[in-house]
């Protein structure tokens, strides 16, 4: 799994401004951080102790906890237990989303089984399914190809979901960077992930589908599923330009993205043109989510992690509220913040959530 490193350095460099611009009277200020209401929906919570949704809530921040079919994150049942825990002590402030197993996916009975654990689990409280990079980028058929996210297998439960108004929250493929040479890579997260994990340098496995395999089979099954409400985490993985993502939004009406661990990309192409990006924003204000993938150890201390998230949330709100010119440890230029209209903000940091997510933070379910 690929997903934002936020080290102690990443924090510093994202909390220091390099330069000010005069404050938009129009748009949010650094002093405003905590008295806005805010939703991260996009984060892995896999310790049901209190500590991390104390440190949130004195943020005014509610959570969307995701589970997923990630072998190096707790296995699924956990996951969903540490969810339930989370939700029963803070009801107001925690929804979560279910995962399912692939493993088994070829065999006749694997689709009853699926459709009964995701059953169970939107009956315990989940308010969407999450669907992983495992599927175009591991799981293999009896025949050793690799198993896209439009074969026939997984229908049935899109169809279901469909339905049923469940949303469906993708991962397909990886930042485009993946399929690039270290030294053509946008942003250092990126280039220093791949260079020390070559196993999941697409560009030094030629043999395995292209970016743009992933994103054709991607959507072909979204056009397959047209009242599907489709969450495409991570930028629906066309962080590399607004515009791709534009004419994915165009196409797909019922899909809406967050923004989760491609926030450097997002400020790659600001340093070139921020108005384009600004204006992307602003015209796209009710189809974007805020979320950081920030991922907690099942050990890890709640509260070592809280004053961690408080510096990657300090510094994604600098960038969409503030005109300021300041350092990001992504980049090594500094980068001008969008300056972004409140009503826009307010939508993209909550609004759209609750939108995405019916009654997901209204209380037990």
């Amino acid at each position: 799994m690929h997903t934002s490193v936020f080290s102690l350095a990443v924090l510093l460099a994202g909390a220091i401004p390099f330069s000010a611009y005069a404050a938009d009277p129009s748009s949010y200020t650094m002093a405003d951080y905590a008295n806005v209401a805010k939703i991260d929906a996009h984060l892995h919570l896999h310790n049901a102790t209190p500590a991390f949704m104390e440190a949130a809530r004195r943020q005014n921040f509610k959570i969307l906890s995701i589970n997923v079919d990630y072998p190096d994150f707790p296995p699924l049942d956990d996951q969903q237990r540490v969810a339930i825990a989370l939700k029963k002590q803070f009801p107001q402030d925690v929804a979560w989303a279910a995962s399912f197993s692939v493993d088994g996916s070829a065999q006749p009975a694997w689709l009853a089984a699926t459709r009964h654990r995701i059953a169970a689990s939107m009956e315990a409280g989940a308010v969407g399914v999450k669907v992983w990079k495992n599927i175009g980028m591991s799981l293999r058929g009896t025949d050793q190809e690799l198993v896209m996210i439009d074969d026939a297998r997984f229908a049935p439960l899109f169809d279901d979901l469909a339905r049923q108004g469940i949303p469906l929250l993708g991962h397909q493929g990886e930042p485009h960077n993946c399929w690039l040479p270290l030294k053509r890579m946008t942003v250092n997260n990126d280039r220093t992930y791949f260079k020390n994990h070559p196993q999941y340098h697409m560009y030094l496995h030629p043999e395995m589908p292209s970016w743009e395999a992933q994103m054709a089979a991607r959507d072909r099954m979204v056009a397959a599923h047209p009242t599907l409400h489709f969450v495409g985490v991570h930028l629906a993985s066309l962080e590399r330009n607004v515009d791709e993502l534009a004419a994915f939004l165009d196409r797909f009406p019922n899909a809406v993205v967050d923004a989760s661990a491609r926030i450097g990309q997002l400020q790659y192409q600001s340093q070139r043109d921020r108005e384009k990006v600004r204006n992307f924003f602003i015209k796209y204000q009710d189809r974007i989510l805020y979320g950081s993938d920030m991922a907690q150890e099942p050990g890890q201390d709640g509260a070592a992690l809280g004053r961690e998230a408080e510096g990657v949330w300090r510094m994604h709100w600098r960038y969409f509220n503030t005109a300021e010119s300041f350092k990001v440890a992504d980049l090594d230029k500094p980068v001008q913040g969008l300056a972004l209209p409140r009503d826009v903000v307010d939508k993209i940091y909550r609004t759209n959530a609750e939108r995405a997510f019916p009654g997901a933070w209204k209380g037990q379910p």
